[in-house]
């Protein structure tokens, strides 16, 4: 994705000046002196009423009121299958939450829906979200995304599968995991690579491998480039060299990222893409688990994909100051921290990054935390991208088992007819 400065204007910082103004003297009531009670919508990353966010929020939101008297805070946690549909109904219906924390903020910003960042946050929070998180949420230069939390991307490896099959070394290369993952197969595991081109993610493991060859999905002013040389010579390699010689395990384009991570958990697949949540879970179950940078064409990527889930600030209500407060009083390092040691994730501010780098509990994380300032995320920014993104979970998994250069020409066609409709609106 394409790099944007953040807000550093002399007008930028007036504005946030004046809405730091506002928000220290708006208090925890209405214009009218009563009481506002804040509506939010949160996605739920557990798995089970055990694991669910709600415990997370409802805890959050009693000691924000006790230290907000006048102001309450109603929260809604919902699955993410239906979480950002969800919101999309309620705005469509007139009734936005005052706050969502879902998984695309463009459409909204694009309808002049939101608040932007330096409305709800003083110029001090503001610095302190990570810079390239902090450009992925903007669009035209202001920042409307706030991002909530994050992930970035590793190569795994089993260094008992390794073992068995006489590897000594991680793979630094294509070339290396071409040739570790034949070895990987002689010695019988059943899933040398694996390779999620299936609906649910699609678009994540594409890019990882585009990445390596200099590809991205979009170029410097933000145009698509799915068809470019390097996309296509990407998904070429990953056709000849993994795909065909079976060393996949099962059909990339009916696999899902969950299938290949259970696999992996099983002590069954070698070699993975894998998140913090991963390590974790691998860890857990005594996988002798090695996370490394992963291999690019001619090497180790500088870079990765990073991941960011978005929270955003409805206009439709007012409330900026109240929500302003709640904003600030959740992206504590205290509170955040908390949240992200739940569920395995990575911060979004530079104090919760410190933080966590100190904490002895979190050592397997570091490495994460260092790709995260150089990393690269989806152009979330583009109204386009939603439809994009879904297009490409339907198709691009047959990019290495047909012709690569037809499947990546035909997504390039629909992202542009998709940011022509936009335009149009």
């Amino acid at each position: 994705m394409h790099r944007r400065r953040l807000l550093g204007t002399a007008a930028a910082g007036i504005a946030a000046a004046l809405a730091l103004t506002t928000l220290s003297g708006c208090g925890g009531s209405s214009a009218l002196g009563g009481d506002v009670t804040l509506h939010m919508v949160a996605a739920d990353y557990g798995t089970d009423a055990a694991t669910s966010s709600k415990k997370y929020w409802d805890e959050l939101g009693r000691a924000f009121e006790a230290k907000n008297p006048g102001i309450k805070v109603d929260i809604q946690v919902i699955d993410w299958d239906h979480v950002d549909t969800k919101v999309a109904e309620m705005v469509k219906a007139g009734k936005a939450p005052d706050i969502a924390q879902i998984g695309s903020y463009a459409a909204y910003a694009s309808k002049g829906q939101l608040y932007s960042a330096d409305e709800l946050f003083p110029i001090s929070t503001q610095a302190d979200f990570i810079p390239s998180l902090a450009t992925a949420g903007e669009q035209n230069r202001t920042q409307y995304g706030i991002p909530f939390v994050s992930s970035s991307r590793m190569f795994f490896y089993n260094q008992t599968l390794f073992d068995d099959a006489g590897i000594k070394d991680a793979p630094k290369t294509w070339a290396d995991i071409a040739a570790d993952a034949k070895k990987l197969k002689e010695h019988g595991v059943k899933m040398p690579y694996g390779l999620p081109l299936g609906p649910e993610e699609a678009q994540a493991e594409s890019l990882i491998w585009m990445l390596g060859k200099q590809g991205s999905y979009t170029d410097t002013v933000g145009s698509y480039t799915l068809d470019s040389q390097p996309n296509v010579e990407a998904m070429q390699w990953l056709k000849d060299n993994l795909v065909q010689p079976g060393l996949t395990g099962s059909d990339p384009a009916k696999t899902n990222r969950r299938t290949v991570f259970d696999a992996f958990l099983a002590g069954k697949a070698g070699m993975v893409n894998g998140h913090p949540t991963l390590l974790k879970q691998a860890l857990a179950k005594g996988i002798k688990v090695k996370a490394v940078q992963i291999p690019g064409e001619g090497g180790r990527m500088a870079e990765t994909l990073g991941v960011a889930d978005w929270m955003m600030a409805f206009k439709q209500n007012g409330h900026r100051g109240e929500i302003g407060k709640f904003l600030q009083f959740s992206y504590s390092p205290e509170n955040s921290i908390k949240f992200l040691d739940e569920y395995g994730l990575l911060p979004v501010t530079n104090s919760a990054m410190q933080a966590m780098r100190k904490d002895p509990k979190d050592k397997d994380l570091i490495e994460f935390i260092d790709l995260l300032p150089s990393a690269q995320f989806y152009p979330v920014d583009k109204t386009s991208w939603g439809p994009v993104s879904d297009q490409m979970k339907k198709v691009l998994g047959s990019a290495v088992t047909t012709d690569p250069k037809t499947v990546l020409s035909d997504l390039q066609r629909f992202a542009e007819n998709q940011d022509a409709a936009e335009k149009v609106k």
